[in-house]
């Protein structure tokens, strides 16, 4: 295997200036859109929740500006942008690309890695559900401010916004997102002019910078100070984006845009929020878009909702991403996963995941009605998030990149002790919706706990019930009663030592035998994509047998037809209109006594009827496969 830890960026070696600027600018509108967004409602929560119902002070904007300054410039800045970007598999970044790194890494998968990850994975989905819901109602509401007899109507239009926004993902975001970079340039553009023109007028604010005014506050203000510093981690909710969507831009485009456009963009917005606050303290019940001119403030609402679009849109499409990852490495069962586009890998479209999330998206619009009310479930499964990534990011500086334990822990400690507190701040919020996302992570973590389970429970009992190949082989050479049939019979195994299934039923049953046979294994590996010229392997056993091993990546869509093609070097001579293929179609039944608890059991039985057959995720066509049934028992 090709060193798991490299410095590969989409981008590669020295890409050229135009494009290395084109994928900084994209970068912009995919990455930063979350984080982009938070100036929306961030600095609003904050200030609420230190006043906590009594009069804004000097002392409480400067604190939480203060938090809010250093809270962006320690975790994004230091700790995402210059570290854990470090961190990268063969170019791809995120929670679940950490476990594979790992695993790769390590002689044995320890199952405290795989934990670590699928709780990351479980966390972010709370994430992809919750930011739609807020960014959207945040921008909506900028409408109260241009006609107060409005407010009826922000709760239906922003689900009708929402509702499009997910109608519109089976058509692709290839054609939307060559939009998203400049729309969100400007948007980052406008936020800095209107910053510095409210700073100006009272520079006294940049005092702010200074990190006493942030622990002073923290020190003297007791549960409100912890409830604030909840909302605080607002600032930096999309962090994680930087190193989820490392893999769709390259590192040093991502660090580029955010050291010297979005960080300033946004240190000036708050700023400038904050100026304005000291004078106008009533402004607090939307201190963004009170940042602009009278005439402005129409424009800007349809410029933040498109924003917070483009923001919903780069989440959804991580989620999408984190479900192909999940589904390729055994933690969630098979579902239909369609290419938008024929040139970008990273384009797809999950239509049981889209729904899904709508649902859920719309429950959280419905059930809450405000952003204000929303900012209380948001923030739990982002600093979750944060500290799994730490302990993750401990175990690659040890096992990866072989630093000192002492020198791992030096670098690591002091984020991990932040993360911590962050966490312990917002999980004060549980009783107000913090709960939510705490169960969606929960729910999904049993889900993946139990679909890896039942997997090799199932696997365990199909080899146990199969015989060895050449055993096989060496039986039906000497049998006189099978009759031979022309042309291809692919069988797909797990196991390719083992003789399939599929394949001893079709001799049991229809007592013929094809004259090319092939034992297919199709392989996952620890990598986000695997290179063509490692992409098969083929060992002829005889005259009539062969195995050939496929192996993909856990970012790739397995397409096995497309993929024997390319046997045809190695001595192959794949023909799909004289080829068949022959999946065994196991139907689960839940056993008496059964090795898992009743409610897994039936948990993973239901999900084994729910996932996708064999032959459309592996992209056989219907008229060519032969699926055989047979029953198992967990």
């Amino acid at each position: 295997m090709t060193e798991a830890v490299s410095d590969v960026t989409l981008a590669k070696a020295s890409p050229k200036p135009n494009s290395f600027w084109t994928l900084a600018l994209g970068s912009i509108g995919v990455v930063y859109g979350d984080i982009g967004t938070s100036p929306l409602y961030a600095l609003k929560e904050s200030l609420t929740a230190a006043s906590a119902g009594g009069a804004l002070t000097q002392e409480m904007i400067f604190g939480v500006l203060s938090l809010m300054l250093w809270t962006l410039l320690i975790i994004v800045t230091l700790k995402y942008v210059l570290l854990i970007m470090r961190a990268d598999n063969h170019g791809e970044g995120g929670t679940l690309t950490l476990m594979a790194l790992l695993q790769s890494v390590m002689r044995r998968r320890f199952a405290a890695i795989s934990l670590l990850g699928m709780a990351g994975a479980a966390l972010f989905y709370g994430d992809a559900i919750i930011t739609p819901a807020i960014s959207v109602l945040s921008a909506v509401e900028g409408l109260k401010l241009v006609a107060p007899g409005f407010d009826p109507y922000i709760l239906p239009l922003s689900m009708a916004i929402l509702v499009g926004l997910f109608l519109v993902q089976s058509w692709g975001t290839a054609a939307v997102a060559t939009w998203f970079g400049p729309l969100m340039l400007i948007w980052f553009g406008l936020m800095a002019v209107a910053g510095t023109a409210n700073l100006m007028d009272n520079l006294h604010i940049l005092g702010a910078v200074n990190p006493i005014y942030g622990i002073d506050f923290l020190m003297h203000h007791g549960h409100a100070g912890l409830l604030a510093l909840g909302a605080v981690f607002l600032t930096v909710t999309g962090a994680e984006a930087l190193y989820a969507d490392m893999g769709h831009f390259g590192r040093r485009p991502i660090q580029v845009a955010w050291l010297v456009l979005v960080f300033p963009a946004l240190a000036l917005c708050y700023l400038g929020q904050g100026a304005m606050l000291l004078s106008h303290p009533e402004r607090l019940e939307n201190p963004f878009f009170l940042l602009f001119p009278d005439w402005a403030l129409l424009p800007m609402v349809w410029i933040a909702t498109g924003a917070t679009i483009i923001a919903s849109q780069a989440v959804i499409s991580g989620a999408y991403s984190l479900t192909q990852q999940a589904i390729q490495l055994g933690l969630l069962p098979r579902m239909e996963i369609r290419r938008t586009s024929e040139t970008e890998k990273g384009q797809i479209y999950i239509p049981r995941a889209n729904w899904l999330l709508l649902i859920a998206v719309l429950y959280l619009v419905f059930a809450f009605k405000s952003s204000s009310a929303l900012a209380s479930a948001y923030g739990i499964s982002v600093t979750g998030t944060m500290v799994l990534t730490s302990i993750m990011a401990f175990f690659v500086m040890r096992k990866c990149w072989h630093w000192p334990a002492a020198v791992a822990t030096a670098i690591i400690v002091p984020f991990l002790i932040i993360d911590l507190i962050f966490l312990m701040a917002n999980l004060l919020k549980i009783v107000d919706g913090g709960w939510i996302p705490l169960m969606i992570g929960v729910g999904l973590m049993g889900v993946m706990v139990t679909w890896r389970r039942g997997s090799k429970i199932v696997a365990r009992k199909t080899v146990r019930d199969e015989i060895d190949l050449n055993d096989f082989i060496a039986s039906i050479s000497v049998s006189s009663s099978i009759s031979r049939v022309r042309g291809t019979a692919v069988f797909l195994t797990g196991n390719p030592n083992s003789t399939p299934t599929s394949l001893m039923h079709n001799l049991k049953h229809n007592k013929v035998l094809h004259e090319k046979n092939v034992i297919l294994r199709v392989a996952t590996e620890d990598v986000p994509r695997v290179s063509e010229d490692e992409r098969l392997s083929y060992e002829p056993v005889n005259d009539s047998f062969a195995k050939i091993t496929i192996r993909f990546g856990y970012m790739e869509t397995p397409d096995v037809p497309k993929a024997l093609v390319a046997c045809r070097p190695l001595g192959f001579a794949f023909d799909m209109m004289s080829t068949s293929f022959f999946l065994s179609r196991r139907v689960i039944r839940q056993a008496n006594p059964s090795e898992m608890p009743r409610w897994q059991g039936l948990l993973f039985v239901n999900m084994a009827k729910w996932s996708d057959d064999a032959s459309l995720y592996f992209k056989i066509p219907t008229g060519r496969a032969v699926e055989v049934g047979m029953q198992i028992t967990v």
